[in-house]
């Protein structure tokens, strides 16, 4: 598919999609496929937003059996309905491309890939990185600006150096540097940038294309009635929605003992919602009774249908 193609698929709210195991601690593919045919029910589908699996907290996790059965049985599960799309561990050039292939024969149009941070690497590396990947493949890559893990960032001029590289198609966007935040206005007509900083409005209004949206997963409505208004450039209206979800969620967070990486408010919000996916993968913990219960509240606050 060409870039322009891609382009259409991999928009919209975002979310990690969270991976389900069972009490055993084993993927269960049996809730993969549930939890696919609710977000297709919910619309979400092919060119109003995609599926992207294994690229939540607990993705580094997977063995590469269990990260391919995951993604073969969300393609299985979408019937061609959704685009579906993956997050990959950070590996070499050669292992990346190896898992794309992979990817792709299983059905998936998009890949997340972060940059190699294990490689401390210069901005040469980094064009080098995607462009290598992108001679390759067939099927879109997200370039996951991981700068917090230990690389430096991609810089402006390494965007457009990529811009040459036809299947880097989406950039998930958060810079070291609030300044860079808006160079993304210079490339919106080349690829399609998704905001992962809290700032859909700021976003869209330099041309992005989506936006994270935390609580996608578990309640696709709201991230859907936030792009509409953006799409509208309701941009008033679409920030007020926004921050009257992430304000709330944010202060109940905080108090979840200083800490909810690892999956833990993705997969308990799962499981208020009606879909339990199990426990976040140790060392993490899941939410105690009592964040469980402040969490719960917090939701039915919002007018959402919980069920948990």
């Amino acid at each position: 598919m060409t870039r322009d193609e891609l382009k259409k698929l991999l928009l919209g709210p975002a979310s990690a999609m969270p991976t389900p195991f069972n009490a055993r601690g084993q993927v269960d593919l049996g809730v993969m496929h549930d939890m696919v045919q609710y977000w297709l029910s919910q619309g979400i589908v092919a060119g109003k937003a995609m599926i992207k699996v294994t690229s939540g907290a607990d993705a580094p996790d997977l063995s590469e059996r269990q990260w391919l059965s995951i993604v073969k049985a969300a393609t299985r599960a979408a019937g061609g309905q959704a685009a579906i799309a993956c997050g990959l561990k950070c590996k070499s050039v050669r292992h990346t491309i190896e898992d794309i292939k992979k990817a792709t024969d299983a059905g998936v149009i998009g890949v997340q890939v972060d940059l190699p941070y294990l490689k401390f690497p210069t901005q040469d590396d980094i064009v080098r990185f995607y462009t290598q990947i992108s001679d390759a493949v067939e099927i879109g890559i997200i370039v996951n600006n991981t700068f917090w893990f230990g690389a430096p960032g991609i810089s402006t001029d390494s965007i457009r150096r990529l811009a040459d590289a036809e299947h880097v198609v989406a950039f998930k966007w958060a810079v070291p540097d609030d300044k860079q935040y808006d160079d993304m206005a210079q490339f919106a007509g080349v690829f399609n940038f998704i905001d992962n900083s809290n700032q859909p409005v700021r976003c869209h209004k330099n041309g992005g294309r989506g936006y994270v949206e935390g609580t996608f997963a578990a309640y696709p409505a709201h991230g859907f009635k936030v792009w509409a208004l953006l799409e509208q450039r309701r941009y008033d209206e679409a920030q007020a929605l926004f921050d009257s979800v992430s304000k709330p969620l944010s202060k109940v967070f905080g108090a979840f003992d200083g800490r909810y990486g690892g999956d833990r408010a993705g997969k308990a919000m799962m499981t208020l919602m009606g879909f339990p996916c199990g426990d976040p993968q140790s060392p993490t913990m899941p939410l105690s009774r009592a964040e469980l219960d402040a969490l719960r509240a917090v939701l039915r606050s919002f007018g959402w249908p919980v069920k948990g």
